[in-house]
């Protein structure tokens, strides 16, 4: 198994800022989005990277891309790096299958979060509230229960620390009805469309979280797209009410950190071999069952 790639410098390209797993840099006017192996949970980094992390991000990005492109458009140029004159040959080999070439575009300062199916932390606001972000459902629902129609419950996009829910009507006063109501229409098309590809492959998508920006005045969808790190993935014969599907995402790791009796808050605890092992592992096998 290869290092994790943890970080990637660019002295070519314009650096423009570092998230939680992705270098972003400028280049020619286009964005360079470099997934890196870095993993994120409870909106903390870890201090180990997941071996081949950033390839399946991009990857699997840049197929749902493609693939629903007709659906909403996005900021998705390329990811052929070698086609990129720009890009010194010293610095493809570091670059290709965990980059994305894209367009520029002002980000909405919103997470549009889909919910097909009740588990995480919408089965915890439902169990406490009858209600999640707000979103009054039926009585009765047990955990893994299909949300039919889904729900879109927004949060904030925070830099630092936790995102927090936010109401719809938050939304349009952040970025106005106009764009609040075609960002919600896009992400719930784009879930529709994403959850009925994946069933033919026997996975289920129980939610989702997209993101959007502005480029002259339209609406692109931006980032990344229904990946393990954005999404839950089940294996649709394990999914029925009151059942607990293995998770082809970050759960794995998620469940390994609170069962740790880890505050959420850094420092995180250091990651095992084995936990970084099958983390990778899942990441690969959610890759390898949903794209063609």
């Amino acid at each position: 198994m290869n290092a994790p790639v943890l970080t990637l410098d660019l002295p070519f390209a314009k650096r423009l800022g570092r998230g939680k797993v992705r270098e972003i840099f400028e280049l020619d006017g286009d964005l360079l989005l470099v997934a890196t192996d870095r993993v994120s949970a409870f909106d903390v980094v870890m201090h180990e990277g997941i071996p081949g992390k950033g390839r399946v991000l991009t990857e699997t990005s840049a197929f749902w891309f493609h693939a629903l492109r007709d659906v909403a458009p996005n900021h998705l140029l390329s990811t052929d790096v070698d086609s990129w004159s720009d890009v010194p040959a010293a610095y493809r080999d570091a670059l290709r299958g965990r980059t994305m070439r894209c367009c520029k575009a002002q980000p909405l300062p919103v997470e549009w979060v889909v919910r097909g199916y009740l588990t995480g932390s919408g089965w915890q606001d439902y169990q406490r509230d009858g209600a999640v972000s707000g979103v009054a459902l039926p009585a009765g629902l047990l955990h893994a229960s299909e949300l039919d129609p889904p729900i879109l419950t927004p949060s904030t996009k925070a830099a630092s620390g936790h995102d927090e829910p936010i109401a719809f009507a938050r939304v349009v006063e952040l970025v106005g009805a106009t764009v609040a109501h075609a960002a919600r229409d896009a992400a719930l098309r784009l879930y529709a469309a994403g959850r009925a590809y994946a069933r033919q492959r026997g996975i289920v998508i129980a939610d989702t979280k997209f993101e959007f920006g502005l480029r002259d005045g339209k609406l692109l969808l931006i980032d990344e797209c229904m990946t393990p790190d954005s999404s839950r993935f089940w294996p649709a014969e394990e999914v029925r009410p009151g059942a607990n599907p293995t998770s082809f995402d970050k759960q794995y790791l998620r469940n390994w950190l609170l069962a740790t009796g880890w505050n959420k808050t850094p420092p995180p605890p250091t990651l095992p071999p084995d936990v970084i092992a099958k983390t990778a592992a899942t990441y690969a096998e959610i890759q390898r069952r949903l794209l063609p």
